[in-house]
């Protein structure tokens, strides 16, 4: 892993709806080292499934990229690898053994595998395998209901994983209630592959502190990212960007979004507004009149008349 990345690495979590290729553009311009697709299902890859397939694509500026896959079987799993082995510029494979949403559990996929260890081994055993990238990496949280995350974390070093990331939370606790650091920390001192810290991480200080705790390889930032995408930078050079640099940042992701979806990345982007005005002054105005807006025109204007520095 040390000729893929520098350690400690800061990298942004999958995130469904969010971590889109607009978005990783933004995040690795200001400083990501690694970024990863949003989650996508084995099964729309095994079947090559259109709107699926294009989620794979990667920005130039991604490297190392990864897609993140769901999938609640071995023989699925190795389908979905193969196929993805045929594209080039996918430097890896992620495994998602965390994602707590009733829809994957019910699936059998996610946070599920948790509660199969000899289906999660298979599974594992299989991607190893079968893939023909730079590296295969995992990313897990420390139990289902239960904490097991030393006793999980082993069998996936064993089964041929070459990272693992870690949320310190339970599947039953969703996103509510502390990260369990401690955890993390126990996890990355018994395993050998590289550990990176996944949880409430949404500051310079807070990564600075997960990073010194846990003593672990990296960080891997999600929701903290949402609305703060120059977080990355400001961990690298541990100080906060200036109010002009936010603005800089929000028209690219603006633009990004326009190119890649056209005028539907308009209606899409408003989400972002949301969480990008929040704390401002008359955000609730704005966000209003975001919500309205359908042209780029009219929606660039009103980035450029709120956010004025």
């Amino acid at each position: 892993m040390q000729d893929i990345f520098k350690f400690p690495i800061i990298a942004l979590a999958p995130l469904a709806g969010y971590t889109d290729l607009p978005f990783r553009k933004v995040v690795k311009k200001y400083s990501a080292d690694w970024t990863i697709s949003e989650m996508i299902n084995a099964n729309a890859i095994a079947f090559k499934n259109e709107k699926t397939l294009k989620m794979l694509t990667k920005n130039e500026n991604e490297t190392p990229y990864s897609v993140q896959i769901a999938a609640q079987n071995p023989e699925i799993a190795k389908k979905a690898v193969e196929i993805l082995n045929e594209y080039d510029f996918i430097d890896g494979i992620d495994l998602n053994v965390g994602c707590p949403v009733k829809k994957a559990i019910k699936s059998g996929y996610g946070g599920n595998l948790l509660n199969e260890p000899e289906n999660l081994a298979k599974i594992i055993e299989t991607i190893a395998k079968t893939h023909n990238k730079k590296f295969f990496s995992v990313k897990m949280r420390i139990g289902f209901d239960d904490i097991n995350g030393v006793e999980r974390a082993k069998l996936i070093e064993q089964s041929g994983a070459d990272m693992l990331t870690v949320h310190g939370r339970t599947v039953k606790q969703l996103y509510t209630g502390e990260t369990n650091y401690e955890e993390i920390a126990k996890i990355k001192s018994f395993l050998k592959i590289p550990v990176l810290a996944n949880g409430n991480i949404d500051s310079y200080q807070k990564a600075k502190w997960v990073l010194e705790y846990t003593k672990c390889d990296g960080v891997m930032i999600g929701r903290g990212a949402i609305g703060k995408p120059w977080i990355f930078k400001e961990i690298k050079e541990q100080k906060s960007i200036t109010e002009k640099e936010k603005k800089e940042v929000i028209l690219e992701h603006f633009q990004a979004m326009y190119e890649w979806y056209g005028d539907f990345g308009i209606i899409l982007f408003r989400k972002h507004l949301h969480t990008y005005s929040k704390g401002y002054q008359n955000a609730g105005e704005f966000r209003d009149k975001v919500n309205k807006t359908e042209k780029y025109e009219e929606m660039l204007k009103l980035i450029e008349g709120f956010f004025n520095v």
